[in-house]
């Protein structure tokens, strides 16, 4: 028996077509070719298990090999096989009718190469991207038919011969092209199996070894599993990273298919490197990393395994992003997170606590990015102080408003964004009975406008943006002991000693046991200069623009009313002491050391 023929097709030349699309990806015929085989072996397990065929089904199994000399590429499957006529309308027409779509769609889109393969059912000639030609190998499981040969140079014309072949399924031959022969190279081979097929539900044999597993946790239900199973499979997929904190698994089939584990990893503030760590399946065949619209942004922080067949694959991007499909995964993968994080606060706040600074960046990222999250979110975020002590919106609020309402009835949240480095400041507000929080991330200049935006009558200040009195003002103003002139003459004194148009002199009274002088910048361009660093709000031109700071000079220290009271010569150098104090106490990084230093040597220079 000898048949030939010419696939009915308009476009000429197809093959190079298909070879030059996507030529960067076409690693992917691999994948493509596996996933048809695994399939037909699927259909008859499917079939035994419907009592459709009666017969031995033997070991299921998918088997790559290579033959370097005669440069050949298999793919063999003891799956449901085809008869001659199968041949003909499954790989002639159907197809080949979807080749023919994908070339008109090629041309009207002037090659578009985020357009995939198989949305036109090409997957079995993107084998065409690697060899010069094919053969297919194959007998039906039905009883009495014969094993038939088809074979394609591809052009557009095929043989179909009577084939020598004891056992159902297909053996489907690639004869590599010249310019593809790095496919002929075992560890290539080993490497793109590893990529793709690492969790197909059938065995794939290479070099005499399986190199997939067939059941991967996120196909059993949650209550099959243990930790240690969760734990395992996450060595499984990143065999250098840490243990993760907790993970979520995610089973859903209405009004979509969605299964998977997403694990929150340890990431601490180094969360740039940890992208592109979720992996995206289809029905177990591995699809890409590049999981954007699939997965909330602020999620993209996740590790783990997304597998749905309801996802289009490798469609261009502003078609994923319409799709239905998509935005509703992505609304159910924000719930369960929240969910999760919720349930894990209020079952279990200590663990909770305890992991805050590993994920307090997916929870902070996602109330900035998400409404619906935001909401869910406010009830389990945690504010930390400088003392270690971790309260949620509420309770801190609860906690502070008795002490750090101002008199225009705003409270007022004190926070630090290096504790060490503002040690003088934060232990002045702690003086006055004050809490300070620890808002040190780099999301964290971001949280803060939020919080001022969702939060009524509160507002935010960093603890050396002002003097300890004007950061919560009251009432109660303080008295100066200086009169205007001079308060005027001590302020000209410090001018001339300082010298430096960015530094603004005030002279204000303060507390006798406050600092003679302090440094500050004001919060709005303290909180510019630091969103400016993490590109946000389009600020980034301040952080350009030079530091312009606030000199206050405390009117009831003594030190200052020794300034005034000193030699005229002496007076600019001893304020330029204490203004040079300052600024070591303010641009250091030693702690309370160095503002007991600071301390004892202001008292030195008053004593002089």
């Amino acid at each position: 028996m000898e048949e030939r023929g010419s696939i009915s097709i308009h476009t000429e030349n197809i093959f190079p077509i298909i070879k030059k699309f996507l030529y960067s990806d076409h690693e992917i015929f691999l994948r493509e070719l596996v996933s048809n085989a695994v399939d037909a072996t699927q259909k008859m397990k499917r079939l035994a298990s419907i009592g459709e065929y009666k017969g031995d089904l033997g070991e299921l199994k998918v088997v790559v090999s290579v033959n370097k000399d005669a440069k050949t590429i298999t793919i063999s499957d003891n799956g449901i096989g085809m008869t001659a006529e199968e041949i003909k309308k499954y790989i002639n027409q159907i197809a080949f009718s979807g080749a023919s779509e994908f070339v008109e769609r090629y041309k009207e889109t002037g090659g578009d190469k985020n357009q995939i393969i198989g949305q036109f059912g090409l997957g079995f000639y993107s084998a065409f991207m690697v060899a010069e030609r094919v053969e297919i190998i194959t007998k039906s499981y039905q009883e009495g038919t014969e094993a038939a040969r088809w074979d394609c140079d591809g052009s557009t014309e095929f043989v179909i011969t009577a084939a020598e072949k004891e056992s159902r399924g297909s053996d489907i031959i690639l004869h590599v092209a010249q310019d593809s022969e790095e496919f002929l190279e075992t560890a290539r081979i080993r490497t793109i199996l590893e990529k793709y097929c690492k969790f197909l539900p059938v065995a794939v044999e290479f070099e005499g070894n399986v190199i997939n597993n067939p059941n991967p946790i996120w196909t059993k239900q949650p209550s099959e599993l243990t930790d240690e199973d969760y734990k395992n499979f996450y060595k499984e997929l990143y065999p250098f990273s840490e243990a993760p904190l907790f993970w979520i698994h995610l089973n859903v089939d209405y009004p979509f298919n969605l299964t998977g584990i997403l694990y929150f990893p340890k990431i601490k503030n180094d969360f740039e490197l940890q992208r592109n760590k979720i992996q995206l399946y289809s029905r177990q065949v591995f699809i890409t990393d590049e999981v954007k619209d699939v997965v909330p942004e602020f999620l993209m922080l996740l590790h783990g395994v997304i597998d749905s067949p309801d996802i289009p694959l490798n469609v261009s991007r502003s078609f994923l992003q319409a799709d239905s499909s998509v935005k509703k995964i992505n609304t159910y993968i924000t719930k369960k997170v929240a969910d999760k994080l919720n349930d894990i606060f209020k079952k279990d706040r200590e663990t909770f606590e305890k992991n805050w600074d590993d994920i307090n960046v997916f929870v902070k990222y996602g109330m900035l990015s998400d409404d619906k999250f935001y909401e869910k979110a406010k009830d389990f975020v945690l504010l930390q102080n400088v003392d270690g002590k971790y309260t949620t919106i509420e309770e801190y609020k609860a906690l502070t408003q008795a002490n750090q309402t101002d008199k225009n009835d705003q409270l007022v949240l004190l926070y630090t964004t290096d504790a060490d480095k503002q040690h003088a400041f934060v232990e002045a507000a702690q003086n006055r009975g004050y809490d300070v929080l620890k808002l040190d991330t780099m999301i964290d200049s971001h949280f803060i406008g939020m919080m001022e935006q969702k939060l009524e009558k509160t507002t935010l200040k960093r603890v050396d943006s002002e003097t300890i009195d004007k950061l919560i003002e009251r009432d109660d103003a303080k008295e100066s002991v200086l009169n205007d002139k001079e308060k005027e003459d001590l302020k000209g004194i410090y001018e001339t000693a300082i010298d430096n148009k960015n530094m603004v002199v005030e002279v204000a009274p303060m507390s006798p046991d406050d600092a003679p002088v302090v440094i500050t910048m004001p919060e709005f361009m303290r909180r510019m200069k630091d969103m400016s660093k993490t590109g946000g709000g389009g600020m980034m031109f301040m952080g350009d623009m030079p530091d312009t700071y606030n000199v206050t000079i405390n009117a009831n220290h003594s030190l200052n009313q020794r300034v005034l009271n000193a030699k005229e010569e002496n007076r600019p150098r001893i304020a330029r002491q204490a203004f040079d104090l300052a600024l070591l106490s303010q641009n250091m990084l030693s702690g309370a050391s160095l503002t007991a230093f600071v301390k004892r040597s202001f008292e030195l220079i008053d004593k002089e």
